[in-house]
């Protein structure tokens, strides 16, 4: 990367990342009230205040990690010059603030989770990611399930969060097998830094068996809002065949020879299916006029 400032705050902001959480939040909104919000100027709030706060945290931890992004990861804004310290600790300091001061003013309870979030996002740049990658992966999951959580508390009038919204928690599940892969196939870089990931702790072959079980945790798990009577029968079909590709890829994982390109193979499986998951909500936020139609 170039000393270009401007590219590197946009590498900073890891854009993509914004349709993860602000655009799960906001398409968990839309599957909870049907498409009805009432009110459409909510909707920029709920997704771009969860963008900012997904961004600040990336900027932080871009921050702490600036000694070994300089070894495995050079071209990241910092080692490569494109930003400095002070500009990246600014830049995430004014995205926290932009984004809990667009929560507060969707309701407290959307306030809070943010809160929350920010504050387990800097717990886990500074301390967590290089004390234990176990418990920095479940922490990521349990972030990521906050999307479900904030999508609610962002459309309920009182501010409330209900068996719903708690019923899609257990989705995050994926993302903490999901990690623990990612720590496999980078196991010789976490090795150069430092990073006590499981892979190093436990060796490769368990790890695996670990992801497995959270990759089943969340297949299984993945209807539950079905199941408890608060979704429709729209949002089965993706939901399902998620559902199915994640228990097949777990099985495929811990029977197949342990080579980092099955690793690799099923990692990269898993991650193009989640797809289906957004599919689903979309879904389920039409139910109405699909329903109508049929």
């Amino acid at each position: 990367m170039s000393k270009n400032p401007a590219k590197g705050l946009i590498a900073l902001l890891r854009l993509p990342y914004w349709l993860m959480t602000g655009g799960l939040a906001l398409l968990t909104a839309f599957a909870i009230t049907k498409g009805d919000f009432g009110s459409l100027q909510v909707v920029p709030l709920i997704f771009f205040s969860m963008a900012a706060i997904t961004s600040a945290g990336f900027a932080i931890n871009d921050y702490f990690d600036k000694e070994s992004d300089a070894v495995i990861k050079p071209k990241r804004p910092i080692p490569s010059g494109a930003l400095s310290l002070r500009q990246v600790i600014a830049v995430s300091s004014v995205l926290f603030v932009v984004g809990l001061v667009l929560a507060a003013l969707i309701n407290w309870l959307s306030f809070a989770i943010l809160a929350v979030d920010s504050v387990l996002l800097l717990v886990y740049s500074a301390a967590v990611k290089r004390k234990s990658g176990f418990v920095a992966n479940v922490l990521v999951g349990i972030l990521t399930g906050t999307a479900f959580l904030y999508g609610e508390a962002t459309i309920s009038n009182p501010p409330t969060l209900t068996l719903l919204s708690m019923s899609l928690y257990p989705i995050a599940f994926g993302t903490i097998g999901g990690n623990v892969l990612r720590d496999i196939l980078s196991l010789d870089g976490d090795s150069k830094v430092g990073y006590p990931t499981l892979p190093q702790k436990i060796g490769n072959f368990k790890s695996v068996e670990v992801a497995a079980v959270f990759f089943v945790a969340c297949g299984v798990l993945a209807p539950l809002p079905f199941l408890i009577g608060e979704f429709t029968v729209y949002y089965l079909p993706f939901i399902l065949l998620w559902s199915v590709l994640l228990i097949y890829s777990s099985v495929r994982l811990v029977s197949s020879d342990l080579k980092i390109a099955n690793v690799r193979k099923y990692e990269r499986m898993i991650t193009m299916s989640m797809i289906l998951l957004p599919m689903a909500l979309i879904l389920e936020a039409l139910s109405k006029i699909i329903g109508g139609l049929l």
